[in-house]
């Protein structure tokens, strides 16, 4: 056969081929369109449907700190047995609140729950895009938050007390609601943009075997050299900046002179948020002695640290300061909590709304304060208070469960069931009333409690009104005052010059001439050369 013969039948075979395959194609091309229409039009109905049901969900973005609500799974002996009602925390919180949601509002809730370790850390997450509708910042970040246009407000019907599901309005504590009405940024109250969560004092927990009462009573104690190296303090520049403070004018402090003043409460404010270049020259003055003198810097190991007996007292918040003196009565250790009499730290966390997670949902704007309502339910508000040892704004309102809550804990008789070394010569009278109604001994709130939780978890997590007269809340600093005191705390914490030896000081200077010897001996080695 013919060579050319044979490259033309196969060309023909190879166009034959290509021809079946383009036909093959646009047919199978042709089914899959017409399939496609179907399909899409199939897929259209079901996006709609789809579309409809994801309307009837609301998702909501709250970011909390880490174990500070309820996770569930309480043991069957963990049962609250109160007089008014049994509590138990079977499930998490905040599936509790998807389900309590849909019964109350028909309308499903889902929740992406996060958590963050700092404010800073929140912070930073905020300005690099992360999102969230609910957020549960501390007082002075949320003060920076409103300061700066972050928040959204939140509703008149959300402070409604006439409206059932309102556990916050009808619930919060008469102190607590006046501290955020009264507490303004820009001459708007705290309460227009943030709702309290938990709140408590700060202090020194101490070991009375080793520290005296007297002597934990004064934040000077950070620097008592008769504790070198037995105490911590706070590894934050908020918190030990506080401290400083009342040690350097402690005896201002504690004046009659100042005390006695009309408008105390407001001067002592001033001197405890005092960021004056002299002031905190001052305090970096004072903290680099203290350095010297602290066991460590800490943020969560102190508690272990003071249940081990590696320090004999520790700067404590107070929630922190319930949680490491029940670990340590478990491991028969006797730890006690006493706030200075200079001054105290109240601080807050508090819910708060961001306006780029709200942008103008109505719906999620409601399940977002539905949130806040939902912990906000007495019985709700105790879980979260077993769980975590920090003390809920929540007094309760007309409910009885918080003040029952307190007695189960601290009351006279609960406390002789425990402790058979407890009786009636025991008993002392603790009054309340400021917190539950607003009104100073009011007798229905006066608890019946033995002398030793008057300085112990009972003082931690319920101070009396004469601690809370003498307690500051710590603002939120502008930009020149953050830079000032982040300077003076990089100074304190990263390089303390006062105590490096003079032999050090020499060996340095010895190894300057010497290279600076050197360096002449080599110039003029080239120089002959």
């Amino acid at each position: 056969m013919n060579k050319n013969v044979i490259i033309d039948i196969t060309s023909y075979i190879r166009h034959l081929t290509k021809m079946v395959i383009k036909v093959s194609l646009a047919m199978i091309l042709a089914v899959e369109m017409l399939s496609g229409s179907i399909t899409g039009v199939w897929k259209g109905f079901n996006s709609t449907k789809a579309e409809a049901a994801d309307n009837d969900t609301i998702t909501l973005r709250i970011c909390n700190w880490e174990e500070y609500i309820d996770e569930g799974g309480w043991n069957a002996d963990e049962t609250i047995d109160l007089e008014s009602t049994d509590i138990r925390g079977d499930n998490s919180m905040v599936d509790d609140f998807a389900e309590w949601y849909y019964k109350t509002y028909g309308k499903k809730v889902n929740v992406e729950y996060s958590c963050l370790g700092t404010n800073e850390e929140l912070y930073n997450m905020l300005t690099l895009g992360d999102e969230y509708d609910l957020i549960c910042p501390s007082e002075y970040m949320f003060m920076k938050l409103m300061t700066e246009g972050w928040l959204e407000p939140f509703s008149d019907e959300f402070y409604d007390t006439g409206i059932k599901e309102n556990y916050y309005a009808k619930g919060v504590s008469p102190f607590i609601k006046q501290t955020f009405d009264n507490n303004t940024i820009n001459g708007e109250p705290w309460s227009k943009y943030a709702a309290g969560y938990m709140w408590g004092v700060t202090g020194i927990i101490y070991n009375p075997e080793d520290v005296t009462k007297q002597e934990a009573s004064t934040w000077k104690i950070i620097n008592n050299d008769k504790f070198r190296r037995m105490i911590t303090v706070k590894d934050n520049v908020r918190d030990t900046m506080f401290a400083a403070i009342g040690a350097i004018k402690s005896d201002k402090l504690r004046s009659q002179d100042f005390i006695r003043q009309a408008d105390y409460t407001d001067k002592l404010a001033e001197e405890m948020n005092d960021t004056s270049k002299d002031t905190v020259d001052e305090v970096l003055e004072y903290l680099q002695q203290v350095k010297d003198n602290v066991y460590s810097f800490e943020t969560d190991s102190g508690k272990i640290d003071a249940i081990t007996g590696k320090i004999s007292a520790g700067y404590q918040w107070s929630g922190d300061a319930v949680y490491i003196m029940q670990q340590a009565e478990a491991n028969d250790v006797e730890l006690n909590f006493a706030i200075p009499e200079e001054c105290t730290n109240m601080y807050f966390d508090g819910w708060a709304m961001l306006k780029s997670g709200i942008n103008g949902n109505s719906e999620k704007k409601k399940a977002a304060e539905a949130f806040v309502n939902f912990v906000s339910m007495p019985e709700n508000a105790v879980r979260n208070m077993y769980y975590i040892g920090y003390t809920s704004v929540i007094s309760g309102g007309q409910s009885p469960v918080i003040y029952d809550y307190l007695k189960w804990n601290y009351g006279l008789e609960s406390l002789m069931e425990e402790d058979d070394t407890i009786s009636e010569a025991d008993a002392i009278d603790y009054s309340l009333g400021y917190f539950f109604s607003g009104v100073s001994n009011d007798s229905r709130y006066i608890l019946r409690t033995s002398k030793a939780q008057t300085e112990g978890m009972l003082s931690a997590q319920y101070p009396t009104e004469e601690v809370m007269h003498r307690s500051a809340i710590m603002q939120y600093f502008d930009n020149d005052e953050t830079a000032r005191i982040n300077q003076m705390w990089i100074n304190v914490r990263c390089f303390n010059i006062h105590n490096v030896p003079v032999w050090v000081w020499i060996a340095v200077a010895a190894a300057i001439v010497a290279v600076i010897v050197l360096r002449i001996a080599d110039v003029i080695r080239h120089k002959k050369i």
